[in-house]
């Protein structure tokens, strides 16, 4: 098995260090994200930084588009710092951000990585010399920069070249196809320019957005093969609910099959009043049901059917996905190879039984007519039987004890509860 979990070869790319996170040059794909706040807020970009961090984005994207929102951002750095969380902030920069990184210095020493939009840098002959200084700020504060061309903000000197080109081909191609080649040209000329002016090659990464599933694919297939640059995924304006979170998976799982992506953010769409964190579970999901990378542990429930009319186990899937996503942020400090742990909540007889063995922990629960029984199964084996109107209860504090004893604790860690005592007992699985 090669280096993305699959039988496929992964791209080599430059890597390019963010932080405390390294993008690309083999190291495993990282998952980002992007605030919805007003950065001008530090107290609330501050604490959805933090969800978002919480919930596993391991890069954080903020929008930096007026100076008051540049003279928040040491700000939120320092409110970040005080609640110990360390994720890495990356300016989002269109328009007027070549002044913004000038004469806001503390903005720019506090962000991690800026964002720039070739499209939208400048126009005409403004254009080369606001991306310059663009450019020169990262190198002055040592900062990566992403060049991020997007499909709606495209540079129009350059597709109105491009066009006049194709015109002359014996064999012209569609607009779409000249379109792509557009969005690849962008990104490609944009780094060597940066290039040019002194960034080295292992602070660019390279992104291209559109969101047509089929134009994104043939959008990195082409910058995979004409460059080494670290490569930044992501559908944009994917949409809302299951439309954004299909139209996301599809075009991200054929390229990270491909090798192709060194970082992933998912642009979803929230629903009115909805978690922003729904993101980053999301591409978590999509790199571990791929078998890239684990994140949280995974609860296999079964769908349903004329032999589940009741909703226990539909109830007790949600609530312990919903624990251990929880807990992960406490489990990921404490133990170790806590995020490869399998769970199973089965609904009746006939493959529950089955199916809770394969897991570390799984519960088969009484389908209709079944007795009111719930045999739990622990590393294969039946380990008791619950009954009764606390199954639920019952069975979390098992998962809980199950992590305390089979997963050893990280070097230093205290107890998940904060206690600090490091005593281990044995683990069910002997080690």
């Amino acid at each position: 098995m090669t280096a993305n979990g699959s039988g496929e070869g992964r791209r080599e790319s430059v890597g390019v260090r963010v932080g405390g996170v390294m993008i690309g040059g083999g190291a495993p794909v990282v998952v980002q994200s992007m605030t919805n706040t007003d950065t001008e807020d530090a107290r609330a970009t501050a604490e959805q930084v933090r969800a978002l961090a919480d919930a596993g984005s391991e890069i954080v994207r903020i929008t930096v588009n007026t100076p008051e929102a540049a003279a928040a951002v040491p700000r939120i750095r320092e409110r970040l710092e005080a609640a110990g969380c360390p994720v890495p902030l990356v300016g989002d920069f269109h328009y007027n951000g070549h002044r913004l990184l000038t004469e806001h210095p503390a903005c720019a020493e506090a962000l991690a990585k800026y964002r720039i939009n070739p499209g939208n840098v400048g126009f005409r002959e403004k254009r080369d010399r606001q991306f310059q200084t663009m450019i020169e700020a990262a190198i002055r504060y040592d900062r990566p920069v992403r060049i991020g061309v997007n499909w709606g903000s495209l540079d129009q000197d350059l597709l109105a070249e491009l066009m006049d080109a194709n015109a002359a081909r014996p064999e012209p191609k569609d607009a779409a196809g000249v379109m792509r080649e557009a969005l690849v040209e962008s990104g490609l000329r944009s780094a060597a320019l940066a290039e040019q002016i002194g960034l080295a090659r292992d602070r660019i990464v390279i992104s291209a957005k559109v969101s047509q599933v089929q134009d994104l694919i043939a959008v990195y297939r082409e910058l995979g093969r004409r460059s080494d640059y670290a490569l930044h995924l992501g559908l944009t304006e994917a949409g809302m609910g299951s439309k954004g979170i299909v139209a996301s998976t599809a075009a991200l799982a054929v390229l990270l099959q491909r090798g192709i992506g060194d970082t992933i953010r998912i642009s979803l769409t929230p629903e009115p009043g909805g978690d922003r964190t729904q993101e980053v579970v999301v591409a978590q999901e999509i790199l571990q049901t791929m078998g890239f990378r684990s994140f949280v542990p995974l609860v296999a429930a079964c769908p349903g059917c004329g032999r589940t009319t009741s909703t226990v186990f539909q109830e007790l899937a949600e609530r312990i996905q919903d624990y251990v996503r929880g807990q992960m942020h406490v489990w990921r400090e404490t133990y170790e190879g806590v995020e490869n742990m399998q769970l199973a909540v089965m609904g009746c007889i006939v493959n529950g039984p089955g199916e809770s063995k394969h897991a570390d922990i799984g519960i088969s629960l009484p389908g209709t007519g079944e007795a009111p029984a719930a045999p739990v199964f622990i590393d294969g084996r039946k380990a008791m039987t619950l009954r009764g109107p606390t199954i639920a209860e019952e069975f979390q504090k098992i998962v809980a004890d199950y992590v305390a004893n089979r997963y050893p604790r990280r070097a230093g860690a205290g107890r998940a509860d904060g206690s600090g005592d490091d005593a281990r007992t044995t683990s069910h699985r002997g080690g």
